[in-house]
């Protein structure tokens, strides 16, 4: 794969379609992916964990961000960490959020999210 420039990464995107938010991959190599998530404001977050490790850079917005681990509020700027398997929902959506993500290894690439909790611990 070569060097990409994604022009549109982590720009907020109204859902269309009767759906509540957006998301958009914009790359996926053998070692990680990466999108754009968009929640309006008010909006209800209803992703559920993910089988592979997480970073979130806020874009635009402000929200609170609640975990397994902890509760955080989030603005543009922010960069967050979440390991795989981990539950976690945006919440109190203050201001249109766009959430530039990365995943690794890329999304949808692991069997279960109980094998990828174990090996996040074990590390």
């Amino acid at each position: 794969m070569d060097m990409r420039v994604i022009e549109r990464a982590g720009r907020y995107t109204p859902a269309t379609g009767g759906e509540p938010n957006h998301w958009a991959e914009h790359l996926a190599s053998a070692d990680l992916s990466v999108g754009t998530y968009s929640i309006p404001a008010g909006g209800l977050d209803d992703q559920e964990p993910h089988r592979e490790d997480e970073i979130y850079v806020v874009q635009a917005g402000a929200a609170t961000l609640v975990t397994g681990s902890g509760t955080a509020e989030v603005q543009a700027g922010s960069v967050i960490f979440v390991p795989a398997g981990e539950q976690h929902r945006f919440t109190h959506v203050r201001e249109d959020l766009a959430l530039l993500v990365i995943f690794a290894p890329p999304y949808g690439s692991r069997s279960d999210v109980e094998n990828a909790s174990a090996a996040a611990s074990s590390s």
